[in-house]
Formats: structure tokens, sequence, C-alpha cells
């Protein structure tokens, strides 16, 4: 049986969809990036870096989307921002919107565009730090490759050809750019085997019984003189005995292996803290002489990977950081 054929409204589908797409207002996806990077972050600078565009360029981008949707994003705390409850809510749409297009294969480079980054940095902080969040790294910036090159602190001795650099010191760098990673105290521990032999009363009495395990990148003076602030007991001279060792891994492995007391990082110690294979002694916590820093080549051009591990890096720092 022939039915009566129905009349093609294919002319006013195509009207409703043009009005319908003339009703929606489309960001470009820079302007949504530059939102997502800025709220994740915190700040404009820090957004900048990783997106290798300048701070003020993540501010118009920004500004530009609130204005083509009429709402407020963000606002500012401080030297930062942070998302407005309307853009907490945006925000979850747009991490949906930008991951669906990130996983896409279609916006995918080919392996030879893809953006190598060499990276020197202390043994001690390349392993404790870098190297347990490389999967991280990589699910996020998956045409980003980096390589790990080692560089010794004690000797001044650093990789050639690096991109960035991670170093340790006072911050007082020649020719280059840089900016302190690390914003942490120090503190003494030893581990069980060790304490098991020996018992302090106070941290004056760990000063005058203990073996204090020794180097120069992590002197015993900031925490000594903390303590005797403190408590009004102990010496506060560098020990002059007792084993020595030029590289903070070495020194908490000293320490592991219940050979003294080291004076260490949370950020580095933490699996070991967590495991309880490092005890800490007494409440008292010092501002350490010295810190690891992040640099790039002063004369060096905007670079979209360089930025990105930059800004990654100050988020897993942050994060090592905490109690």
């Amino acid at each position: 049986m022939n039915f009566p054929r129905r009349p093609s409204n294919d002319g006013l589908d195509h009207r409703l969809h043009s009005l319908e797409q003339n009703n929606v207002r489309l960001p470009s996806t820079a302007h949504l990036r530059a939102l997502e990077a800025a709220a994740r972050l915190g700040s404009f600078e820090r957004a900048s870096y990783e997106l290798a565009v300048t701070p003020s360029a993540v501010a118009k981008r920004v500004a530009g989307l609130e204005s083509l949707l009429g709402v407020k994003m963000l606002s500012r705390t401080g030297r930062g921002v942070e998302p407005t409850a309307i853009g907490r809510e945006y925000l979850e749409q747009v991490n949906v919107a930008l991951g669906l297009l990130t996983r896409s294969a279609y916006h995918r480079r080919d392996s030879s565009s893809r953006r190598r980054l060499r990276v020197a940095t202390p043994p001690t902080f390349g392993r404790d730090l870098l190297v347990p969040h490389l999967h991280a790294f990589t699910q996020r910036y998956p045409d980003i490759e980096l390589e790990l090159m080692p560089s010794i602190p004690y000797l001044d001795i650093t990789a050639p050809g690096w991109d960035v650099e991670v170093r340790f010191g006072d911050g007082r760098f020649e020719g280059v750019d840089s900016e302190r990673l690390t914003s942490e105290t120090v503190f003494p521990v030893a581990s069980p085997a060790y304490l098991a032999q020996i018992r302090f009363d106070s941290p004056a009495d760990m000063i005058r019984r203990a073996i204090l395990l020794r180097c120069p990148l992590e002197p015993w003076g900031p925490w000594m003189r903390a303590a005797r602030t403190e408590t009004g007991q102990g010496d506060t001279a560098e020990p002059t005995d007792g084993h020595r060792l030029m590289d903070l891994g070495m020194l908490m492995e000293a320490a592991l292996n219940g050979h003294g007391v080291a004076l260490v990082r949370r950020s580095l110690a933490r699996r070991h803290l967590q495991s309880g294979k490092l005890i800490k002694l007494f409440a008292i916590e010092a501002e350490p002489a010295y810190a690891y820093h992040l640099c790039w080549h002063r004369v060096a051009e905007p670079d979209e990977a360089r930025g990105a591990f930059i800004a990654w890096l100050r988020e897993v720092c942050v994060e090592a950081q905490r109690p």
C-alpha cells in the first residue's frame, strides 16, 4: 500500500536550527582555557606561564568571556583570583568540554610535533618530587616529553642544555630568572631503630647526646637557634663531629639506616614519615638556610611547554609541603 508522502520540512528544520544557533553565545577555546587555568592556578600570572602569554592577555580573555556571558566568573582575593559561585558551576561544564576536546584523536599531535623539555634537577628533588608525579604530568600534557638530567648542588654542577633547572640555594643566581618553589620548615628525625637505643628528654638533650648527621646543604644552625629561642636551652653552634654527607638524599638515607638524627623537609621525607620509617622529634621547626628554586634562561622566548611545566611543578610543590 502506498501512503501519501509527508511534505518535507527540511527548510523549516534548517531555519529552526539556525535560530537556535543564533541564540547561543559560544566563547573561543582560548577564553575557556584562560578561565580554567586562572581558576585552577589561582592567579593570572601563573596561568600566563602555562598558556605562554602575558598575564594581561589572560585577564583580557577572562574579561571577554565575562562580557560575553554577562556574569562575573572570577573574584580577586589579595594577589590572586578565585571562582565565584557562578564561576564554579560554569567551570564544571568547561572542564567536561575541554576534556572531551583534549581526548579527541583529531586534536592530538603526531609524535614529530611533540615538545621535549630538558629539566635539570638535584637527584633528591627529582627522585622524591618529580618522578612520583610524572604520570599525572603526562595525563595533563601528553604532547610534552620530559628529559630529567641530574645536577649536583654542593659542587655547583649542572647538566648542559637545560630548558628549566631546579636549583637549591639562597635564590641569588646569576644570568637566569628564577622563582622560589618551596617555603617550608626543617625538623629533626630519626629511625625507630636509632630511637630504640637512645631517648631524648629535650632538644638540648638531643643536641648534647645524639649523633647529629651533618650536611652543608642543610645546616643545623637555624633549627638550633629556634630550639634555643623556644626552650631557653641548648647549644647553637654548628656541630663539628659526626658523619658529613654532601647530598640531601644521602643525609636522609643515613637517618633511615639508623646512623643518627637528620634535619629534613616534609616535601622530601613525607613517605618515610607516613610509613613510620622516620620519626619526627619534637614540635620545633625552623626556616632553613636554603630552598628549592626554579630557573629559566633570562633571554628565553615565551614557550608553552616550559610554562606548562612551571605551572604544574608549582602545584606539586604546594601539595608536597602540606602538613
